[in-house]
């Protein structure tokens, strides 16, 4: 019996023995278990914690607009560039700006981008200017993978004011087919600046040189002006026809000049004065001056003599050179000719743009009684090397003024200083012989009245 109790006692030992061990391994399970969890958990959180420090490192390098201004109603684009100054790739998505004042267009960029470590990116976002006139920030904003969005602002300025053009310089009136100068001002008022202004001048029987003009840029608050040589052929409206860009947006604007033909009452005005007359073998010599009574200078003045005359000797033809206005040159001419009673002189001249001019006056040189006289006459611009215009009518120191082509004979002179025009340039002196002795005559008594008592004196000594 003894016996049965001690091997009972044995069993329940070792059954007490085993239960202890199989609380001990389950009780080690479950610290196992608990400490991965725990270090799992830790792991996620430096990973999410990392993707933020990374997204945090991309930053807006550039942002550029195609237009420091824009007119309400325009198409605009913004570019912003970002860069990625992290170690790891960065995925961006939905790039846009956000303004009541703009209309966005839909973007080309959708989904994620990834933008790599040390890489940049560049987002082209399209809109719409909406009014009022103002200046106004837009705010971009682009959405990164795992971390905070990315937001700039963008300044939009609003502007409605055009650019203005004014013709600053022109003729009083167009003589007809000669070039004169118009000078076209360009003048700025914008916010920003305008590109590509393209200047096309136009109108009915009107040539213009240039025909185009291009001016690349025009600052904000900036003018510029440029000179055509206008030529016209009847009175007609020339108009300047004006196109700018601000960025993608083409402007118009154009400026009318209405073209009367006339005139010019700022040409110069050649007149000729004190014409001397001298025979020189077979042949004759003239001798005189040219008188600038115009505004403006006359360059390259040539004189000569036409048919029926014809320039022999040492000067067929004179070259004065520039006579400027109020100013005067000298000139001499030797020819020949079977009727001195109608002499051609021709005058001719170029204006500061280059134009020709011409005017003619016919000299009655057969008179020896001394009378010069400007019979007859034309001057002209030379257009295809002949020209008409107003006619030079005068007689000894007549005046008169015709039509276009500076056909002005004021002060011109037939006569020589001394008496008309004869075979010896001094010949005229011998009318004033009866003036000359009645001086003498005057000056000898007068010197006789004034010694009078000395000559009494000297009589008296004398008887």
């Amino acid at each position: 019996m003894r016996w049965v109790l001690a091997g009972i006692l044995l069993l329940l030992l070792i059954a007490g023995a085993y239960a202890d061990n199989s609380g001990s391994s389950s009780s080690t399970s479950g610290i196992s278990g608990s400490s991965s969890s725990g270090t799992s958990s830790s792991s996620s959180t430096s990973t999410s914690a990392s993707t933020v420090d990374q997204a945090a490192l991309v930053y807006v390098s550039n942002v550029t607009t195609d237009s420091g201004s824009y007119f309400p109603g325009d198409s605009g684009t913004v570019s912003v560039t970002l860069t990625n100054g992290g170690t790891t790739a960065i995925g961006l998505e939905d790039p846009t700006l956000i303004s009541p004042h703009l209309d966005i267009q839909k973007s080309d960029w959708e989904g994620m981008t990834y933008v790599g470590a040390g890489d940049t990116i560049t987002y082209s976002i399209r809109f719409t200017v909406l009014p009022p006139d103002g200046t106004y920030d837009a705010l971009f904003t682009v959405g990164t993978q795992g971390g905070n969005a990315i937001h700039y602002p963008v300044e939009i300025n609003v502007d409605s004011n055009s650019l203005l053009a004014a013709v600053t310089s022109q003729p009083t009136s167009f003589a007809p087919e000669a070039e004169q100068n118009v000078t076209l001002t360009l003048m700025n008022t914008r916010c920003g600046a305008i590109n590509n202004i393209v200047i096309t001048p136009e109108g009915t029987g009107i040539v213009a040189d240039p025909a185009m003009y291009l001016i690349p840029a025009l600052a904000s608050s900036s003018s510029y002006s440029d000179t055509f040589g206008i030529t016209s052929h009847q009175a007609s409206n020339l108009t300047f026809n004006i196109s700018y860009q601000d960025g993608d947006n083409t402007h118009y604007t154009d400026v009318v000049l209405p073209i009367n033909i006339g005139e010019d009452k700022t040409a110069a005005v050649p007149v000729l004065n004190d014409v001397a007359l001298t025979t020189s073998g077979s042949g004759y010599d003239i001798t005189g001056d040219i008188t600038n009574a115009g505004i403006s200078d006359a360059y390259g003045v040539i004189v000569n003599v036409a048919s029926p005359a014809t320039g022999t000797g040492t000067y067929p033809v004179y070259a004065i050179g520039s006579i400027a206005s109020d100013d005067s040159g000298t000139f001499e001419l030797t020819f020949t000719t079977s009727d001195l009673s109608a002499v051609p002189v021709v005058i001719t001249w170029k204006d500061a743009a280059g134009n020709d001019y011409s005017l003619t006056k016919t000299l009655n040189l057969g008179s020896s009684a001394g009378a010069a006289n400007v019979t007859a006459g034309s001057g002209s611009r030379v257009t295809s090397g002949t020209g008409t215009g107003g006619n030079f009518n005068g007689g000894t120191g007549g005046t008169s003024r015709g039509g276009y082509g500076g056909s002005y004979g004021g002060r011109s002179s037939s006569n020589s200083l001394f008496g008309g025009i004869t075979s010896g340039r001094g010949a005229g002196i011998a009318a004033f012989y009866p003036l000359i002795a009645g001086v003498v005559f005057l000056i000898a008594a007068i010197v006789l009245w004034t010694k009078r008592k000395w000559i009494m004196i000297k009589l008296k000594k004398q008887q």
